[in-house]
């Protein structure tokens, strides 16, 4: 793409991992981000494939920043998964309540497919440092399953149980209220 009004120019080098220590020593800038002619003039070591944070031959910083990020994401995970329990815990026994125990335990049984729903999600997820390129889609057959045996049990109704997976997504609301 020719970037003529230079509308895309980054003031810091955006990088996949942290800065190096010759990377944060080096003004913005520096010379060797871009020249007028949008060629790029880098060191050699720039040029090698670094590789993904959180394996094993990725260096861990003194302060031990690796293991507290995924300490963090591991707590996040938590978090999500039992905010959606306590929002589906709630839920259901308003829905029994307001309507009965049959369309009830259809937001229970979509709760809790919502809950391994994010299980499979984030477990995928913390597989992708460790070398996978990409994110499985194991976790797509959950609401296929849930559909599927919503259509063929009649003990589930299909718009409770559906609606009960997507409890997940006041979850993560609450979450990121209650990060700030």
């Amino acid at each position: 793409m020719i970037d003529s009004a230079r509308l895309f120019r980054a003031k810091a080098p955006l990088l996949a991992s942290p800065p190096t220590q010759s990377d944060a020593d080096r003004p913005l800038g520096d010379s060797t981000d871009q020249t007028e002619g949008n060629s790029q003039h880098e060191s050699p070591e720039a040029l090698e494939p670094q590789s993904p944070a959180g394996t094993a031959d990725s260096p861990s910083s003194p302060d031990g920043s690796l293991s507290s990020d995924s300490d963090d994401f591991e707590r996040l995970q938590r978090r999500l998964i039992l905010f959606t329990l306590m929002v589906s815990a709630l839920a259901v026994p308003i829905t029994a309540l307001i309507y009965d125990l049959h369309t009830a335990s259809s937001l229970l049984v979509g709760g809790l497919a919502g809950a391994l729903y994010l299980r499979l999600l984030a477990r995928s997820v913390g597989k992708v440092g460790n070398g996978a390129k990409k994110v499985g889609k194991l976790q797509l057959l959950v609401p296929v399953v849930l559909v599927m045996a919503a259509i063929r049990l009649p003990q589930l109704e299909i718009l409770p149980a559906f609606l009960g997976f997507l409890l997940y997504k006041p979850a993560v609301i609450l979450q990121m209220l209650t990060d700030r």
